[in-house]
C-alpha cells in the first residue's frame, strides 16, 4: 500500500511503499494487551516494603501476665493485631516481570503499526531536523499540521536539534527506531514516522 509523505513545513515530499506484513494487519487487542502488559510489568520498581513483626521498633517484654487477665495471651506489642504491630505477609522487594518470547513482541509491534495506519493516525515525514533549536517555530508547525498527541520515531539516531526543540513541547515524544515500543505508539494519537525511521523498523520486524 501506498501513502503520501509530507514535509514538516507541511509540503509534499513523493510516496512510500509500506508493506502488509507490517502495516496491514488486522489489529488484535488480545495481542496488544499482552504486550502493554508485560512492557508495563517491567518497568514496575517493586521497591515495596513493609515492616513485619520481626521488625516493628517495640520491647520483646511480655505485655502482661500469661493468665488470670480475662483477656487473650499475648507475648509482644508487635503482633499484628495491635495498632502499629507487624504487618502480617505484607509486600516485600520483588519483580514484576514475566517472560514473553521475542517472536510474540515484534508481533505486537507489527499489530500496534497496523492500528494507527487501519484508523489513519499514520503520517510518514520526510526527516525530523532542524537547523536551529527554535522551540516556537516547531511548535507552530506542528500545529498548523493538526498533531496534539504524537510520536516521532526517527532513525538510528534523534536529531539533536529536534529532540532539543521537541523537549518542552507538550504531547510530543521523540525515539529512536530502535526504541520504538507498542505502550508509547499506542498512548499517542498520532504516529510519525521518518523515512529513515519506516526503513529501520521495517528491517527489524523483517
Amino acid at each position: 500500500m501506498k501513502l503520501d509523505v509530507i514535509k514538516l513545513d507541511g509540503g509534499s515530499a513523493g510516496s512510500v511503499d509500506l508493506g502488509d506484513e507490517i502495516f496491514g494487519l488486522e489489529p488484535r487487542a488480545d495481542i496488544l494487551h499482552r504486550v502493554v502488559r508485560w512492557q508495563r510489568n517491567n518497568a514496575q520498581q517493586g521497591t515495596h516494603k513493609v515492616k513485619t513483626r520481626s521488625e516493628v521498633s517495640y520491647s520483646t517484654k511480655k505485655i502482661y501476665r500469661q493468665k488470670g487477665t480475662g483477656g487473650a495471651r499475648h507475648g509482644a506489642r508487635s503482633a499484628p493485631i495491635f495498632r502499629s504491630g507487624g504487618i502480617y505477609k505484607g509486600p516485600t522487594p520483588r519483580s514484576h516481570g514475566h517472560e514473553l518470547t521475542k517472536k510474540f513482541r515484534k508481533l505486537g509491534l507489527k499489530h500496534a503499526l497496523s492500528s494507527k495506519m487501519a484508523t489513519g493516525n499514520l503520517v510518514i515525514i520526510e526527516d525530523a531536523a532542524l537547523a536551529e533549536i527554535k522551540t516556537s517555530a516547531l511548535a507552530k508547525q506542528i500545529a498548523n499540521l493538526g498533531w496534539k498527541r504524537a510520536l516521532v520515531i526517527d532513525g538510528a539516531e534523534v536529531n539533536e536539534n529536534f529532540a532539543r526543540a521537541a523537549a518542552n513541547i507538550d504531547g510530543l515524544d521523540v525515539l529512536p527506531s530502535m526504541g520504538a515500543n507498542v505502550y508509547d505508539i499506542l498512548k499517542r494519537d498520532t504516529l510519525v514516522i521518518t523515512k529513515a525511521g519506516l526503513e529501520a523498523l521495517e528491517a527489524r520486524l523483517k
